[in-house]
């Protein structure tokens, strides 16, 4: 076999390609990088106070009286993030609490564990505010917004019948809508001549 005739991707099973779609039509109905983010911010904030450091032959412990705090904003962290996974409509108090709480995290927690859990947590607070699902359309307006260019294609078909009464103010189909002063005096009085 020569680099000539090997396959370049192998072939992946069907039930792989099937959880893979799966997983990416998941991934995109929610915030989950930001909700991933968030998770991880609590990781460092949640080490580093129960960390026992080694360097050489001195180790160094860095528990503190912020091992309590750490705790609880090291948890709350990885909270929000696993709520803005299964929970996107909350998204919006996710992301300003997991600002805040990584905010509070500089003075509580060792810096916010050494800066290596404020910014994945100030990141992924902005991720979570500005994630907005997709919009989709109804089957419907689909429907017509495939139907549109057709229409578009045959103008003589657009016309309305002549024995069909027009609403109040309406041109008719090929005439130019009247304008706003026009409209406003027709209605004051129709008999007065213009």
């Amino acid at each position: 076999m020569s680099s000539a005739t090997a396959e370049a991707w192998p072939e992946s099973t069907p039930g792989h390609r099937r959880v893979r779609m799966g997983f990416r039509a998941w991934r995109r109905t929610r915030p989950f990088w930001g909700g991933l983010l968030a998770m991880l911010a609590g990781v460092p904030i949640l080490y580093f106070p129960y960390a026992k450091l080694s360097i050489g032959g001195l180790t160094m412990a860095m528990a503190t009286t912020a091992g309590a705090g750490s705790l609880i904003i090291g948890i709350l962290l990885i909270a929000l993030g696993l709520t803005s996974w299964f929970q996107p409509v909350v998204r919006v108090f996710c992301g300003v609490a997991t600002t805040l709480l990584a905010l509070i995290s500089i003075p509580v927690s060792n810096l916010g564990g050494f800066g290596l859990g404020v910014t994945p947590g100030l990141i992924a607070g902005g991720l979570l505010v500005a994630w907005a699902p997709l919009r989709t359309l109804p089957a419907e307006a689909e429907a017509e917004a495939a139907a549109e260019p057709e229409a578009a294609a045959l103008p003589h078909q657009q016309h309305e019948p002549a024995d069909r009464p027009l609403a109040y103010g309406a041109a008719p189909a090929g005439q130019p809508q009247p304008s706003a002063p026009d409209a406003a005096a027709a209605a004051v009085d129709p008999e007065e001549p213009r």
